[in-house]
């Protein structure tokens, strides 16, 4: 069975740090962008940060931009969210996804992307 599988959330002080891994079961990644989302209770999805698949292009949404950081790996079929200076509006499940088409590599469309994982609880709160 194809999915993606995220590492373990967890409980962080603000301004601390955690870093999330999205790992492919089942294929690979290379060939597929990849995004990452958060939801929190009583708010939309958003889009917070993707990777292009081919040419390393990379998208953050303001709010995390210059805090978070995405990366990939695609001998370790891994792709990382390093996330710094966390605030407890980053309170959310965060989840990634996987995005097989070549073009428009940060869309926000949910049903644009053809794999995801099953969310991770990150909470910051002191």
């Amino acid at each position: 069975q194809l999915h993606l599988v995220e590492s373990r959330g967890g409980l962080v002080q603000p301004g601390g740090s955690l870093r999330l891994s999205c790992a492919a079961s089942g294929f690979t990644l290379d060939g597929y962008a990849i995004g990452w989302f958060r939801q929190a209770p009583g708010k939309e999805h958003e889009r917070v940060s993707c990777i292009s698949s081919h040419d390393g292009s990379t998208y953050y949404a303001e709010s995390v931009k210059g805090r978070f950081t995405i990366s990939r790996d695609n001998a370790k079929n891994t792709v990382y969210l390093q996330m710094n200076s966390l605030k407890p509006e980053d309170t959310a499940v965060y989840y990634c996804a996987a995005r097989a088409s070549a073009i428009y590599y940060n869309t926000p469309f949910k049903g644009e992307y053809d794999y995801w994982g099953q969310g991770t609880q990150v909470t910051v709160s002191s």
